[in-house]
């Protein structure tokens, strides 16, 4: 839920902080007093777009924080996961929007700076908003398909995931197919120049790890005669020096008087013994080394000429070995493709037509499902308009196979194309909902759906910016229960300006417009039962409040108490 909303510097709003609570909320106040900036608030907060003619007269920045308290199960978190943001849900979520008068936007959530696109992903799970000429998801047919296969929930989700895994194989296969008809030209050009590499590199022999033990081994040969000077100058001063022989001599003269004084001399000769037979062995590796130190100028030669290969194909086809390796086996595959394209071609159309029949499959079936799924919508919804006051509405749930009525059309979803459609007086043939609803029925239209789909897309905060526009009398009545009974399984808010919705609140706002030192502002103050009483007289009787339009108001109030069971 929201639990506040800071707005500070925002177009008339100077500062203004709102604390919220479950339920239904309305906000009403003048035309102009700025009820709909703190919906432009609380949009920018969800990832809406900004601008600079927004920020207050004067000001660097408008900025604007809201908080919010979810359940640990709330989508929201996965998504931030996702982000790498780790929040703790007893900790609330606190998301910042801060836009300058230059147009640059900052936006953070729980301190972690992030994206537009970032927040506007983040957005989508906590808040909906719907205003009276804002109805996009309801309009645009291509999300009719999306908003019944949510509503017919686990039984289509399950189907529909084992078609698109079908399908992508289709379409991979499908894409393979056309690449090779499309650049069978091109790859015909390009068959000699692979033919040439492949030659150049397979001659080559190349091995992983090659180059380094061959740069090792030069430098071995490098410094073949240094190496064998230098030791065998070592083993000539240890051995034909005389440095063993003196170590041994030593070692027998300390033997000589070890027995007058063992506590002392024990020790020394045990480390001159060690150290004759260290130094001993030292010598014998010294010989060896000496005598296996090879100097051979062929070989380094060799050495040479194959490193300067080495390196000549690394500057063609890859900076390692195994870059080249990898290389070549790609062109290799090219090259397979191009000298037995019909062969390829004759597998991937089997390929793709045997997939074309199993995600056909499924498409079939997922279609049945969707067509018991609209029936069952079509009447959830027809219910709810019902108690709308559209007692005489039909609504029907479109549902067409693509493809040109012989072959069926695949797409990512399936077959079908989905359209809602509407008649809203008995005799009057189905129609989009675009082409014949009123603004009135389409905000009512709108709730029903809403109302049908709150438990089911887990949006805590749903919006509502004088969506009973258009309507009066009992249908205005049936909109503000329906409301009302919504705000049961979410927080709801209302901007309005009929008394029917406003006395049905289980909370009361009023906007109001004051100018303190020749600059307009705009408050926001939660209303008591008095003061309630009489902004619902205002919005019965206009200007002018009378006693009458009090007591008017006063019954409007108590009779809505009694409905909610208040």
């Amino acid at each position: 839920m929201l639990r506040e909303l800071s707005i500070r510097n925002l177009a008339v709003i100077e500062y203004v902080s709102v604390k919220f609570h479950d339920g239904f909320h309305v906000l009403t106040g003048e035309t102009g007093a700025g009820k709909s900036i703190l919906i432009d608030a609380l949009s920018l907060v969800v990832g809406g777009r900004g601008a600079s003619e927004m920020v207050r007269y004067g000001c660097d920045k408008a900025e604007i924080e809201a908080m919010f308290e979810l359940p640990a199960s709330h989508p929201v978190w996965y998504t931030l996961k996702s982000f790498g943001i780790h929040a703790s849900p007893e900790e609330g979520l606190v998301i910042r929007r801060e836009l300058s008068v230059q147009g640059k936007s900052i936006s953070r959530v729980n301190g972690h700076i992030v994206t537009l696109s970032m927040l506007r992903e983040a957005g989508e799970c906590l808040v909906n908003i719907h205003g009276q000429h804002e109805h996009q998801s309801l309009l645009r047919t291509e999300k009719h398909l999306e908003w019944l296969d949510s509503y017919a929930g686990d039984t289509v989700a399950a189907t529909l995931e084992s078609y698109r895994a079908v399908y992508r194989e289709f379409d991979r296969a499908r894409s393979q197919l056309k690449e090779i008809e499309d650049t069978s030209r091109q790859n015909m050009q390009m068959l000699d120049l692979y033919r040439f590499q492949i030659e150049e590199i397979a001659s080559a022999r190349l091995k992983p790890g090659e180059d380094e033990s061959l740069a090792e081994e030069k430098q071995k040969l490098m410094y073949a005669v240094k190496r064998r000077d230098s030791a065998s100058e070592a083993y000539s001063l240890l051995h034909g020096g005389k440095g063993l022989d003196a170590v041994s001599r030593a070692v027998n003269r300390i033997s000589d008087i070890r027995d007058y004084d063992p506590t002392v001399i024990n020790p020394l000769l045990e480390q001159l013994q060690s150290a004759f037979y260290q130094l001993e062995d030292a010598v014998f590796q010294l010989r060896d080394y000496r005598d296996n130190v090879d100097s051979d100028p062929e070989r380094l030669a060799y050495i040479d000429d194959r490193l300067d290969m080495i390196y000549s194909l690394k500057r063609k086809y890859g900076e390692t070995i195994p870059d080249i390796l990898s290389y070549l086996a790609n062109i290799q595959s090219e090259t397979d493709k191009i000298e037995n394209r019909d062969e390829h071609l004759v597998r991937l159309q089997a390929e793709r037509d045997r997939l074309f029949a199993e995600a056909l499959v499924l498409g079939l079936y997922l279609s049945e499902q969707r067509r018991i799924a609209a029936d069952q919508l079509a009447v959830a919804i027809e219910s709810e308009l019902r108690g709308l006051q559209m007692e005489r509405t039909k609504f029907y749930v479109q549902l067409q196979q693509a493809g040109d009525g012989e072959h069926y059309k695949l797409h990512s979803n399936g077959i079908d194309e989905a359209a809602f459609l509407f008649a809203p007086n008995p005799g009057e043939p189905m129609k989009p909902i675009s082409k014949i609803a009123s603004g009135g029925e389409m905000s009512r239209i709108m709730l029903a759906l809403k109302t049908i789909f709150a438990s089911i897309d887990e949006v805590p905060v749903l919006v509502f910016d004088e969506v009973d526009t258009g309507v009066s009398g009992r249908a205005a009545q049936a909109i503000a229960e329906k409301m009302s009974r919504l705000s049961s399984q979410c927080q709801v808010f209302s901007i309005t300006h009929l008394p029917q919705v406003a006395c049905m609140a289980d909370h009361h706002y009023e906007i109001k417009k004051t100018i303190v030192a020749d600059r307009t502002s705009t408050m926001v103050t939660e209303m008591s039962s008095a003061t309630r009483i009489e902004e619902l007289a205002r919005m019965l009787g206009g200007v002018e409040v009378t006693e009458k339009t009090r007591h008017h108001a006063q019954e409007m109030l108590d009779l809505a108490y009694k409905q909610k069971g208040a």
